[in-house]
């Protein structure tokens, strides 16, 4: 009967560790959220962000269709300044494969333990991104609401646009924020 309990949150772990971007978020707790309806770019801060054109437009276009899903108007005169920042890493993983006669669970001292024989090394290399997505009070001049987004990236032009809305989507599911 234990078993079956814990089957549902088994398949909820494995479910949940197949997301590939994992996300956080900060707010000024005395921000009424409520009455920003509108937004535009702060251009002067996007510009100064060291990505490609390419990839910036991307990101752009992913936080349009994010802010109108969630009823926002891009405006000339907007109640909030989207900005946007990025960093990114090179991860390595190095993974060793030992196969041999000398492994295995058991009992006592095994002579062979330190002998096996065979064995695999695999290096492998990507690239970790993170993007910040900053909200900024445009009358205030004051960030209200920050998001962050940390995950691999691809090389793959045709997954980029797929891999860039993961991020954006994640991120901004979590403004407004929820106060407690």
């Amino acid at each position: 009967m234990k078993t079956f309990k814990l089957v549902p949150v088994f398949l909820l772990l494995i479910l949940a560790s197949c997301s590939t971007v994992s996300v956080y978020s900060d707010y000024d707790k005395n921000v009424n959220f409520a009455p920003y309806k509108t937004y535009a770019f702060f251009k002067p801060g996007i510009d100064k962000v060291e990505i490609s054109d390419l990839d910036k437009r991307r990101i752009l276009r992913a936080i349009d269709d994010q802010m109108q899903a969630k009823g926002f108007t891009k405006s000339e005169n907007p109640d909030l300044l989207v900005n946007i920042f990025t960093k990114s890493r090179e991860q390595v993983d190095v993974n060793q494969f030992n196969a041999g006669w000398g492994y295995g669970w058991g009992y006592g001292w095994n002579p062979y333990m330190m002998y096996g024989y065979g064995g695999q090394t695999t290096v492998s290399t990507s690239t970790q991104g993170t993007l910040f997505i900053d909200l900024i009070d445009a009358k205030k001049k004051e960030m209200i609401w920050q998001g962050e987004g940390v995950g691999t990236l691809t090389k793959n032009v045709d997954k980029k646009d797929e891999k860039v809305a993961e991020f954006v989507t994640k991120i901004l599911a979590q403004y407004p924020p929820v106060k407690k």
